[in-house]
């Protein structure tokens, strides 16, 4: 195994842009969506740099780019139920693993690595996502952006995994694509491990300056 796992007990992962690329299943989403509510419908391309703080942010985000301002409540709100109405109908349509995600996850649950995942996706996605996939069974618990009051960039999802599963925050590890994952771990006092290939608004993942920049989830395992 990779060094930064030495000592450590628990390894969170982020779910989108980290271990599935599902951005072309979203952007379907957020395309009927708008055209559900009359408005034009941005790219694929345009939607992968809006993804990243939860469904109502992509929405409003989207709702924005097309209308030239931001939204009232009330399109907001029609948005929003529109969008998880066309994306939970056929959330695995387009969506694929990415390379190395699958062997990663199975070698560390068998060295004995307590496995969470950590998600500003909402919680309805998260189990029929991961059974698609054959990987839900490999995670001690899952948390999504609508589990607990607040969710990534903040420390508190991050906390309430290590004292649900009596870990400390010293013997854990967030792997994430996006700055939201490298703050919400290094505010909550896990190690950081950031993967360049997801969803960071257009940014370079390295200027959020994670403990180790990897290429694949391939790399921790040594």
């Amino acid at each position: 195994m990779h060094t930064i796992l030495q000592e450590k007990r628990l390894i969170a992962f982020d779910l989108d842009g980290t271990l599935i690329d599902s951005v072309p299943d979203l952007a379907v989403g957020v395309q009927r969506a708008l055209h559900d509510v009359g408005l034009a419908q941005p790219s694929e391309a345009q939607v992968r740099d809006w993804v990243g703080n939860g469904a109502q942010v992509l929405v409003e985000r989207a709702l924005t780019w097309a209308l030239g301002e931001r939204p009232e409540a009330a399109l907001q709100q029609n948005g929003h139920e529109a969008f998880m109405r066309h994306y939970g109908a056929a959330p695995n349509a387009l969506t694929t693993l990415y390379p190395g995600v699958s062997e990663a996850l199975h070698a560390l649950r068998e060295a004995g690595f307590a496995l969470a995942l950590i998600t500003n996706k909402p919680e309805r996605f998260i189990a029929p996502i991961l059974d698609h996939f054959g990987l839900l069974a490999l995670f001690t618990l899952t948390v999504g952006g609508d589990s607990l009051s607040e969710k990534k960039p903040s420390p508190v999802p991050l906390i309430h995994v290590a004292q649900a599963l009596d870990i400390a925050p010293s013997a854990s590890v967030m792997v994430g694509d996006s700055r939201h994952d490298i703050a919400a771990g290094k505010a909550a006092g896990f190690a950081t491990v950031a993967l360049p290939y997801g969803y960071n608004h257009g940014e370079p993942i390295a200027q959020s300056q994670p403990d180790l920049l990897v290429s694949s989830l391939r790399d921790l395992l040594g």
